[in-house]
């Protein structure tokens, strides 16, 4: 059963960098679609970014486009979130998300397995 835990959150200050990770296990990263979205009380999941199986390109979501960036570890089944100027907006439960599908990337619905989520909080 494929299983996602993300971790590395934290409270950081306005203009930070923050990398999150999430992990896999019960398959391999490069079966799947990967994406964070995030999410807030007042607002549903936001989509932040997803990378393809082969891992060869990334769609960024507008509102992190230029300051976030994704890199994946094969080896340890691993897919990262590097942000970096990070705003008070930016403050939410970040999920890690895995689809077995080749499409629907911006949407949670392509999406069948996420991690419980990591809470990143940027204060002013």
């Amino acid at each position: 059963q494929v299983r996602l835990e993300e971790s590395g959150g934290g409270v950081v200050q306005t203009g930070d960098s923050l990398t999150i990770s999430c992990t896999l296990s019960g398959g391999t990263i490069s079966e799947y679609q990967l994406g964070w979205f995030r999410q807030t009380a007042e607002k549903d999941r936001e989509f932040v970014v997803g990378t393809s199986r082969n891992g060869a390109s990334s769609l960024y979501g507008d509102s992190v486009k230029g300051r976030f960036t994704v890199s994946r570890d094969v080896t340890r089944n691993t897919y990262f979130l590097i942000m970096n100027s990070l705003k008070p907006e930016d403050t939410a439960l970040y999920h890690c998300a895995a689809s077995s599908v080749r499409f629907g990337m911006t949407s949670p619905y392509s999406y069948s397995y996420w991690g419980p989520g990591t809470q990143v909080t940027v204060s002013s």
